[in-house]
């Protein structure tokens, strides 16, 4: 009872001195949770995921129907290295050029129909130089024509759950019905990059290819589009795209430490603003 009497007192004394009495709940300080501003990414899509679980950390209209440009061709570099893969073809197959391929204007190798490029130059020639005329020659090698091979470019687009794509080409030249978007274009690079056979392509600054009939060989220069490789730390990949009609879009691979991220930009108004809104993502993201 002494006790008691004493403890009441002392309480007293704590309260009439304005000393908070702590209870239970109160012993352990509430943590503030950590919260991160909103990156307000100038453009008309992005998608921000973890490449090893595919979670999203953000995502800003992500499913809406958008020209991708050359982004396309990650689906077209995916179908060829699942060839490769499956055993219908190799890395070091010839394939010959086409008038159709040579015929491909915008991004290009330059090449001139009959001539001969292994599988590989001419990958190295799409993941950097973005040539039209490759995936073109890669597409009629693989299955025959390239109307052939769009219609398997969708038919892998369903399997993989990307609903808000259709492919009409394989280079991603605008035309009526040649769509897709940041979710599903984050899908497919997360594909793309788990082939080892792209690292080398997609962090390469320069490379040179002999193109040319025989006689008239010529070495021409390919350059990396994704000038991120040199100017984000950690950044590896992927792909590049402009037309008018999509604007500048990028999807982007970066490592650090464990953390491996894709971020997605669509439709942004310069390739400058686009590098800048990548390399904010990542900084939000890592």
């Amino acid at each position: 009872m002494k006790f008691k009497g004493f403890l009441s007192v002392f309480l007293a004394v704590l309260i009439l001195m304005g000393t908070a009495v702590p209870s239970a709940a109160a012993a352990e300080e509430e943590e503030e949770p950590f919260t991160l501003e909103d990156p307000n990414i100038l453009a008309k899509a992005a998608l921000l995921v973890d490449a090893k679980t595919g979670a999203v950390v953000y995502a800003k209209d992500e499913h809406k129907e958008l020209y991708p440009a050359s982004l396309t061709k990650i689906m077209t570099a995916l179908l060829v290295l699942e060839a490769v893969d499956s055993g219908k073809i190799t890395l070091d197959d010839s394939v010959t050029i086409s008038e159709r391929a040579a015929s491909m204007g915008g991004s290009q190798m330059y090449m001139e129909a009959g001539e001969t490029h292994t599988v590989a130059e001419l990958m190295e020639g799409v993941a950097m130089a973005s040539a039209n005329d490759g995936c073109v020659a890669l597409s009629e090698f693989v299955a025959g024509s390239e109307e052939i091979f769009v219609e398997r470019m969708n038919e892998r687009a369903a399997e993989l759950g990307m609903r808000d794509t259709h492919f009409v080409n394989t280079n991603g030249l605008p035309v009526a019905g040649h769509y897709s978007s940041a979710y599903d274009i984050a899908v497919m690079s997360r594909k793309l990059y788990a082939f080892e056979e792209t690292h080398k392509w997609f962090t390469t600054w320069q490379s040179t290819i002999t193109v040319g009939l025989p006689g008239k060989e010529k070495e021409f220069g390919l350059t990396n589009t994704n000038k991120l490789i040199k100017a984000y730390p950690g950044c590896n990949g992927i792909k590049t795209g402009f037309t008018a009609e999509a604007g500048y879009c990028l999807s982007a691979s970066a490592t650090r430490e464990d953390t491996h991220l894709i971020a997605v930009a669509l439709g942004c108004e310069t390739s400058k603003l686009r590098n800048a809104q990548i390399a904010k993502l990542f900084d939000y993201g890592f």
